[in-house]
């Protein structure tokens, strides 16, 4: 998922979000229902990216079919090391119509869910399309 991954670390939102499917699923770490949609998701994804620090991939698998990748990424968050994997699956044209993410360890993830939390307000106004305030 070479494109993915080169948009993502370019942190060129554009480009993310034109490879999501318009019903993608989106599974957060830190959140116990997965978000809907493209919007919603490059929402969630935009708040992602202000709040990781010095994101970086590491390694990328791929399943057989060409459709299953696993990226593996380190970066902090408030300070916190944390490692992570984006699994992604697409769709017949291409886009991606799943995304989960599953990061460690525990302090990490707490640290995420708490920086994310306070992205939430954001994080829906650019969902609806208002300007963030």
């Amino acid at each position: 998922m070479r494109a993915f991954r080169e948009a993502v670390e370019a942190r060129d939102m554009d480009a993310v979000e034109a490879l999501l499917a318009e019903d993608v699923v989106f599974t957060s770490p830190v959140a116990f229902k997965p978000y809907e949609g493209r919007a919603l998701t490059a929402a969630v994804l935009r708040g992602v990216l202000r709040v990781f620090e010095d994101f970086r991939y590491e390694r990328e698998l791929s399943g057989a079919d060409g459709r299953d990748h696993a990226l593996v990424f380190t970066t902090r968050v408030d300070g916190r090391e944390l490692t992570g994997c984006d699994f992604l699956h697409v769709n017949e044209a291409g886009l991606i119509d799943r995304f989960m993410v599953m990061v460690r360890p525990l302090s990490g993830a707490q640290a995420l869910a708490a920086a994310m939390g306070a992205q939430f307000e954001r994080i829906a106004q650019e969902a609806s399309g208002a300007a963030p305030r």
